[in-house]
């Protein structure tokens, strides 16, 4: 495809998928009719984004897919991995309270440059309120970071229009051990915009023991990941695989 990745936003990634499906349909060894999408974490966002405007989606599984706007996504998941790791109380309110005055600015500034000067007046400010934790300290990169297109989109997408158009079938599974996008805050919302777009045919599952990658795991932080073997548990791929074949 064409187009310059550094700019590009999760709307930009569900256009690729759709053409992806609009490719396939000109297969001939493909049925054109049985033709599914399976997204994982931001791939659960772009799979309803496609399906929403697709009528040739035959089914959608979204794994650890959002239900919610990624801001609350990111006040939930800062907490539950800070507490996961042993972090203090203090230190959890003061990361949260650098996140919701960075996002209050992201939202507001149009401008790059009013945006990065103001975003290092909240860093000047958490320095004095002494809620920079070490991780904190990097504060270049996080303002890079979070003045990106894509987060600023990933960050005010809000999910549930785009899953009340979803008319096919929905499989959304999530591990009860996911810090990342958990399953408490987001399985309910994206049932309760299924169900209010009158899809029929929807699953929802929290599978115990698991975590954001779908792995046998202890606490569910990302710090384990790569400590796991497990590429992906077997009771996932036995769930999602049996969903599709019934």
């Amino acid at each position: 495809s064409t187009g310059k990745f550094a700019t590009a936003t999760t709307e930009d990634f569900a256009s690729d998928a759709l053409a992806g499906v609009e490719y396939l349909k000109t297969r001939k060894e493909i049925d054109p009719k049985q033709i599914g999408l399976i997204g994982h974490s931001e791939g659960g966002i772009i799979a309803p984004m496609v399906a929403a405007k697709s009528p040739d989606v035959a089914f959608i599984v979204m794994m650890a897919g959002s239900g919610v706007p990624g801001e609350q996504i990111l006040y939930k998941q800062g907490e539950l991995i800070a507490r996961a790791n042993g972090a203090p109380e203090a230190n959890i309110a003061g990361e949260r309270w650098i996140q919701e005055h960075m996002f209050e600015v992201i939202k507001r500034d149009e401008d790059r440059a009013t945006a990065e000067k103001d975003l290092r007046e909240v860093f000047a400010k958490a320095e004095q309120k002494k809620a920079l934790s070490a991780a904190g300290r990097t504060i270049d990169a996080q303002i890079q970071s979070v003045l990106s297109p894509w987060f600023k989109y990933f960050l005010t997408y809000d999910p549930r229009p785009a899953l009340e158009k979803v008319k096919c079938p929905v499989l959304a599974v999530n591990g009860a051990k996911d810090l990342q996008v958990p399953p408490k805050q987001n399985l309910p919302e994206i049932e309760a915009a299924l169900e209010k777009g009158g899809n029929a045919d929807h699953e929802i599952a929290e599978l115990p023991g698991l975590n954001h990658l779908f792995q046998t795991c202890t606490t569910g932080s990302p710090s384990e990941y790569s400590k796991i073997r497990e590429t992906m548990s077997p009771i996932a791929l036995e769930t999602i695989g049996d969903w599709i074949h019934s």
